[in-house]
């Protein structure tokens, strides 16, 4: 009996970019009837920030117009936008989210 060459070794995947799903950033836009504290209770509750993290965002959405909330696959980040629109227009604010591929 020999012992296993290099002809007879499975193929080990090496990571790649192919190996990976696209990851989409989820983003939320600013507009002028959105409170600041509701905000920031959907970073907390949706995207699982600290209060701080999510003030911090929020003061980033409200002075440039628009920040990076996260980084998700494409499903989960059609959710997270998704459940914004829906928490948003629960409470009548136009709040926008949007996703981007990275």
């Amino acid at each position: 009996m020999t012992s296993t060459d290099s002809k007879t070794r499975p193929k080990i995947s090496h990571d790649t970019n192919e190996d990976h799903p696209p990851m989409y950033k989820v983003l939320l836009h600013n507009d002028d009837y959105t409170t600041m504290d509701f905000v920031v209770d959907i970073l907390v509750r949706v995207f699982g920030k600290s209060l701080e993290k999510a003030t911090q965002i929020m003061l980033n959405v409200h002075n440039k117009g628009k920040a990076v909330c996260g980084i998700y696959p494409r499903e989960i980040a059609e959710t997270k936008v998704q459940t914004v629109h829906n928490l948003a227009g629960s409470k009548g604010f136009p709040l926008k989210s949007t996703m981007e591929k990275e």
